[in-house]
């Protein structure tokens, strides 16, 4: 009698929940929160990072008359009021945003100044970052009529410039270490690249270009890549260091270990520094580094034997403005050094988690006294080894022999005494014989 009860009960219960199935419906999934928005205009692309709660389905599409890109997120709510966005700068006038499909769904509407090519990811939560989808705007290049090429010919006797690639790290999106203050490495390594240039540019014979001019983000492969399109003979990436110990502190100078590194320390500094991809909003690529053995082994062997005479000069000339915290250049694996076809090493000014050398970090006139040590060093290492094909190759230069003064060779080759003494450092007209002279253009 009681297992005939239990069975009439579970059959009522089943009838029951077939024919309340229909009217509840099936089970909503949980709705993602759209959190946030940061946006960061650079020359060639604005991106734009949107924070989300969890991995999200987006749709993504341009408009016409006038120009739109339209973001439609969804299973998405917006948890957040758009504001405190600079749309002085970039591709994007203006941000709006409404709710669709009876507040299930979010769509993001971007006005845009010109016609773009709009692409999307997602990214995983790495860091101090969570969830994000990342837009990037790349402004459509209008095709440019064909102009005539010349020839290689005719510039065979046209020296050029030694170009010098200057990477400041970091940048938007990545504001690498945080010092004391709240003094961000992006802002003083910018500062410092900026000095440098200056001075590259003030040498005769020698150019200075920037991988970055602004608070942008690059991706580590862009900036060697911008450094190669400018053909540079130098890239130097501009950093700052941190630690979990504040005293810990000093000027260091790395270049590219095809194997490991040479300290412990050295191995995380590289990770961390690797690593600028995911914080800033990119995609890495690993494809190239399943042949990182065999192109190293091959093509990078005379790029590191350069890197480390200059990176020994820099070294030097940052002992004179400062404390080292390595008195010797020190190698690692670091992916923006990655560069065949030319020398590269990377700068680490100063520990910004140190409050003294945040200080000086932070000071324009310490910022001079840094890019001043490192001009130093590369213009040591070009002066004696000049690239062929630059005006510093071409540089006459005179052996002074038995009998000869600075006022003899100056008429000679028919240039001021001061033109001679300024080219060769030299204070006042003592010259002893054997020793080299540079002569300035008459």
């Amino acid at each position: 009698m009681r297992s005939l009860i239990t069975r009439k009960a579970f059959v009522l219960l089943m009838w029951f929940a077939t024919l309340t199935a229909g009217l509840v419906g099936p089970v909503q999934a949980e709705q993602s929160q759209l959190l946030g928005v940061r946006m960061w205009p650079s020359p060639d692309m604005t991106r734009l990072v949107f924070d989300i709660s969890a991995p999200i389905k987006h749709k993504l599409f341009t408009l016409p008359a006038p120009n739109r890109v339209v973001i439609d997120l969804k299973n998405v709510k917006k948890q957040f009021t758009i504001d405190n966005i600079d749309y002085s700068k970039g591709l994007v006038k203006k941000i709006r945003t409404a709710a669709r499909n009876g507040g299930k769904n979010t769509r993001i509407v971007l006005d845009v100044s010109t016609k773009v090519k709009p692409h999307s990811y997602l990214l995983k939560p790495h860091g101090r970052y969570g969830h994000r989808l990342v837009v990037e705007l790349q402004q459509k290049q209008k095709v440019k009529k064909r102009s005539v090429v010349r020839t290689a010919e005719q510039y065979t006797n046209k020296a050029r410039d030694i170009v010098v690639a200057i990477d400041a790290g970091h940048g938007g999106e990545d504001p690498g270490a945080i010092g004391s203050r709240k003094i961000k490495e992006k802002d003083v390594v910018l500062a410092i690249a900026l000095k440098l240039k200056q001075m590259v540019d003030r040498e005769p014979g020698m150019h200075g270009v920037l991988t970055r001019e602004g608070d942008y983000f690059i991706p580590l492969k862009k900036r060697t890549s911008i450094a190669r399109k400018q053909k540079a003979d130098l890239f130097l990436s501009i950093h700052a260091d941190s630690f979990k110990d504040r005293r810990a502190k000093g000027a260091s100078v790395y270049t590219l270990s095809p194997k490991g590194a040479s300290s412990e320390q050295a191995r995380l500094l590289a990770q961390k520094e690797n690593e600028s991809d995911l914080i800033g909003g990119v995609t890495i690529d690993d494809k190239d580094d399943q042949l990182a053995s065999v192109l190293l082994d091959l093509s990078l062997d005379a790029s590191i034997v350069m890197s480390s005479e200059i990176a020994s000069r820099v070294l030097k000339g940052l002992k004179k403005v400062g404390k080292l915290h390595k008195r010797s250049v020190e190698q690692a694996g670091f992916r923006v050094l990655k560069s065949p076809d030319m020398p590269s090493i990377l700068i680490e000014t100063a520990f910004i988690s140190n409050p003294k050398d945040a200080k000086r970090l932070n000071s324009p006139k310490d910022q001079r006294k840094m890019a001043s040590a490192i001009m130093g060093g590369v213009k040591a290492y070009f002066k004696q080894n000049p690239p062929p094909g630059t005006k510093l190759a071409m540089v006459r230069r005179h052996k002074i022999a038995k009998g000869e003064s600075l006022s003899i060779i100056a008429s000679n080759y028919q240039v001021s005494m001061e033109r001679l003494r300024a080219a060769n450092s030299l204070k006042g007209s003592l010259v002893r014989v054997g020793q080299v002279l540079e002569i300035p253009e008459s």
